[in-house]
């Protein structure tokens, strides 16, 4: 444990929280004010949603790229770097005039998001007290949930009633309130020795095949998620007949469960074995999402779906950052971000997957079955990561 007071550590949280909280507002504002951006940039609105497919694109690509170019850096100073940029391009989107220059910043916005979170849980993980780094990291995902709570609705409606680009403005000024709060609340000897820059090429975690299980079942397993996700939309209009303006409600349900789900998932990590949590969690997605495809019909159960999804999957978030940390002992920075890259590539992959069953004519209600197919892969490949864990522990035992 460091020396750091428990005042300061949980100032330098709540700085984490701020800067995920901006994050979670430009990745999810722009679904809710894409036609506005279509509109204005006279494009399609299917072609103003390459904004969100390159956004994400950036977060895949950045993390790992990000990592390595802060290698040098101690982690405040790192984490400062990358707000900056998060802050001049996110800005700089407000003015984009046509659809390259849009395409051009939502790539360089994207990119530092992966890193952030990445190192932002090892940093997290390190200020907190002994056996409560799951609860430090919730602590840091919960600005992300709670920008889905409060922070897209009210970025969607000032994108609508005013300009789209006074959403990008909203998201500009949580990058400068991140900055200041991490200039004047992270600490910076502390943080020193999180990791030695030295070992992140060489480290043999990143050889661990253990660690590139994980990378694989949080991009097979939370594409479950975002199968769901990505149409719940047309599965409120049009399979529960509900009236448009209730698909912002059922998202804030849904962001709401996340909020809680966020912490019962870093309380589970204290219970169980990281992995085991998350293999637990995707079970019970499976059968939450098997459930949603049979009952979303109804207007009233469509509310408890989406809240329990929301619960359910955002208990996965803290145990596979420290299953993945753990496994990457030596390149933490480094394996925590290429995590935030899985978690990107499950949202492409699962939204490319969950709209197959309408290519062929079926409901959007079988989204959810494509989900829970997913879920139930990465729970296949997370007990087999548990099985191994139990082998190696013989053969470990045996040699002694």
């Amino acid at each position: 444990m460091n020396n750091t007071s428990n005042y300061t550590n949980k100032k330098a949280l709540l700085s984490l929280a701020i800067g995920g909280f901006g994050i979670g507002l430009t990745e999810f504002v722009i679904m809710g004010i894409l036609p506005n951006i279509a509109n204005s940039m006279e494009i399609s609105i299917p072609k103003a949603g390459h904004f969100i497919a390159i956004y994400a694109l950036g977060v895949v690509i950045g993390a790992p790229v990000m990592a390595r170019i802060t290698n040098n850096l101690n982690p405040k100073k790192t984490l400062l770097f990358l707000m900056l940029w998060f802050t001049i391009f996110n800005t700089l989107s407000a003015f984009s005039g046509n659809y390259w220059v849009m395409m051009l910043f939502r790539f360089l916005s994207g990119m530092p998001h992966g890193a952030f979170f990445g190192i932002g849980a090892v940093v997290s993980g390190y200020l907190a007290k002994p056996d409560k780094a799951a609860r430090a990291m919730a602590i840091m995902f919960s600005g992300l949930t709670i920008a889905n709570i409060l922070g897209v609705p009210l970025g969607t409606y000032i994108g609508q009633e005013l300009h789209w680009s006074y959403s990008f403005i909203l998201v500009g000024i949580a990058g400068i309130a991140t900055l200041s709060s991490l200039y004047f609340w992270m600490p910076k000897e502390d943080l020193d020795e999180v990791e030695d820059p030295e070992t992140q090429s060489t480290s043999p975690g990143l050889r661990n095949k253990k660690l590139w299980a994980l990378i694989i079942l949080t991009t097979v397993g939370t594409g479950g998620f975002f199968a769901w996700y990505s149409y719940i939309a047309p599965l409120a209009t049009s399979v529960a007949k509900l009236p448009e303006d209730n698909v912002g409600y059922i998202m804030i349900v849904a962001g709401i469960g996340m909020f809680f789900g966020n912490f019962l998932g870093a309380r589970m990590t204290e219970i169980f074995n990281p992995v085991k949590s998350v293999v637990i969690s995707m079970l019970c997605m499976t059968a939450i999402l098997l459930l949603n495809s049979l009952f979303a019909s109804n207007d009233v159960v469509i509310f408890i779906l989406s809240f329990s999804i929301g619960v359910i999957t955002f208990t996965i978030a803290a145990p596979i950052q420290i299953a993945i940390i753990k496994a990457a002992k030596g390149a933490e920075k480094l394996g925590s971000s290429m995590n935030q890259s899985a978690f990107n590539m499950g949202n492409a992959s699962g939204a490319y997957f969950g709209g197959l069953p309408m290519v062929f004519g079926l409901g959007v209600n079988y989204a959810s079955v494509v989900g829970a197919i997913l879920a139930c892969i990465g729970a296949g490949i997370g007990i087999s990561i548990l099985y191994s864990m139990k082998a190696q522990k013989k053969k470990e035992a045996l040699r002694s």
